[in-house]
């Protein structure tokens, strides 16, 4: 018996079941459960009365900065006053599907590569957003490499307000929906990078961006 075998064995006698393994009842029962999708119990937050302001504010807990464009249009004027305004180069990496914008009359130099080391600025989209947590969940394909919103020090997300859920089992509901399984890179954004893991002090940017803003647009 391998050692996880055992410890399963363990859990499973000190809660009064026979045997090292489950039976094929219990795995039927397991997978039942499983297919249900039950929902536990939810905050009273979950439901905010202005899911786009619970949004926000989330944002602004989180250290998120964000900004409107009014039409998909303007989004790449909206990004060259962010960058100006943080004094960085007018120079983004992004995603394949945003490289028909007009960046030449933002006067911004759009790459649309696979992002590299020496890049600052990555630019995608997300699937959706979540309201309750201000969290953005991003889905990897070949065409939205996960590495544009992970490896720059600035991530900029652009976030449909159709596409504001308002918890975590909402976005995950609206997966399931739409894509089935999820991809294989499945990952959220809540925030800039941090951490605390030496002496309890905050790191901004340890393992990712040390800036994320996110542009709601229609």
């Amino acid at each position: 018996m391998s050692a996880r075998e055992a410890i399963l064995a363990r859990i499973r006698k000190a809660h009064g079941r026979e045997g090292a393994a489950p039976t094929e009842a219990e795995l039927t029962d397991a997978r039942n459960v499983i297919a249900r999708r039950e929902r536990g119990p939810q905050p009273s937050i979950a439901r905010p009365a202005d899911r786009e302001q619970q949004f926000l504010r989330e944002c602004d807990r989180l250290g998120t900065t964000h900004a409107h464009a009014e039409t998909i249009a303007r989004v790449p004027a909206e990004i060259a006053r962010y960058l100006d305004a943080n004094a960085i180069e007018r120079r983004v990496v992004g995603w394949p599907q945003l490289a028909g914008l007009d960046w030449v009359a933002a006067n911004v130099h759009f790459d649309n590569r696979p992002v590299q080391p020496t890049d600052h600025v990555g630019v995608t989209s997300c699937f959706c957003a979540i309201a309750e947590t201000g969290t953005l969940l991003l889905l990897g394909a070949p065409e939205m490499p996960k590495k544009t919103a992970l490896l720059p020090e600035t991530h900029v997300a652009l976030v449909s307000r159709a596409r504001l859920v308002d918890t975590m089992e909402d976005a995950f509901a609206l997966l399931r929906a739409e894509r089935g399984e999820p991809p294989r890179a499945t990952w959220f954004v809540s925030g800039p990078s941090r951490t605390a893991d030496i002496e309890q002090t905050i790191v901004i940017g340890a393992h990712g961006p040390y800036r994320v803003h996110v542009i709601l647009v229609p």
